[in-house]
């Protein structure tokens, strides 16, 4: 095994670890910093692989801004970030779905490539990254900016209506 690898494996083991705690968790916020951990695992991979740009993008877009806008928006909307009795469900039927996708996941990759070796094709750069993006893929990351804006003016509206002072939005719209 080379340096690469063991990183790898590192790094893979911290993301596993952090997104089980993310999903295992019972605490909102404490969810979403494990979410931060696991991304920044991922980002950490992408170094080791040479892959300092989307490394970079996995940075500053997800860790820097939508973990933040989950957070910020669980937040301003007063939801309960603690454990709740009525939003807590069985956890085994849910431990037995992910066993079985990830075995099953697992048996499609063995079964399909067994131990042969995948030529790879030649690195890209960053221009042709660039290139990729921005020609092809402009539009998903236009309509989830504005899937996260229409969701957190949602969240705005909900915990301002919701509020028992009176001074909601459709009161201060009478004044």
């Amino acid at each position: 095994m080379t340096t690469t690898d063991i990183l790898l494996c590192a790094l893979g083991a911290v993301a596993i670890g952090a997104a089980l705690r993310v999903v295992t968790t019972r605490h909102l916020v404490r969810a979403g910093l494990w979410l931060v951990v696991a991304l920044a695992a991922m980002a950490g991979c992408y170094l080791v692989l040479t892959a300092e740009l989307v490394a970079w993008v996995q940075v500053l877009i997800y860790v820097g801004a939508v973990v933040v806008l989950l957070l910020f928006a669980t937040m301003l909307t007063r939801a309960p970030i603690g454990p709740s009795d009525e939003l807590d469900r069985a956890r085994i039927p849910a431990a037995l779905v992910g066993l079985g996708a990830g075995g099953g996941l697992a048996a499609v990759l063995i079964f399909g490539y067994r131990w042969t070796k995948v030529e790879l094709s030649a690195p890209g750069t960053a221009a042709e990254l660039g290139q990729e993006i921005f020609s092809g893929w402009v539009l998903p990351f236009e309509v989830l900016s504005v899937l996260l804006l229409a969701a957190l003016v949602g969240a705005i509206v909900v915990s301002r209506s919701t509020r028992g002072s009176g001074h909601g939005l459709r009161e201060g719209a009478k004044h």
